[in-house]
């Protein structure tokens, strides 16, 4: 009876470490996504609109260009957030991906780093 129970218990906590693994993947490929298909269309919007905006007072050349493109996509969290606030993709574009729970889980992890 009890190596029943054991066995029952160890095959529960190696369903949950695979789920663990699936939502690990899943978080990876999310990031993934950010730095291959969102920080070209981030970076090519601040581009833009760097140009828009230049004055004299905002000369906005090839190093307030560079900064600012360092400072936005230095962390996928940044990033992210340019996207939203650019309006590059919506929350419904996270939610129709399934990247809605990943989206707050990196706002979480890496929190330090929003402006």
């Amino acid at each position: 009876m009890s190596i029943d129970i054991l066995f029952v218990f160890a095959v529960a906590v190696i369903l949950w470490m695979a789920w663990l693994l699936v939502k690990a993947k899943r978080f990876t490929k999310f990031k993934l996504q950010i730095e291959k298909e969102l920080k070209p269309k981030v970076i090519a919007n601040i581009l833009a609109e760097l140009e828009e905006s230049r004055s004299e007072i905002f000369p906005n050349n090839e190093i307030h260009q560079q900064a600012t493109i360092y400072y936005w996509s230095q962390y996928k969290v940044r990033i992210l957030q340019a996207a939203l606030q650019r309006e590059i993709i919506s929350t419904q574009w996270l939610k129709d991906t399934g990247n809605l729970r990943n989206s707050q889980h990196l706002f979480h992890v890496e929190q330090e780093y929003l402006n």
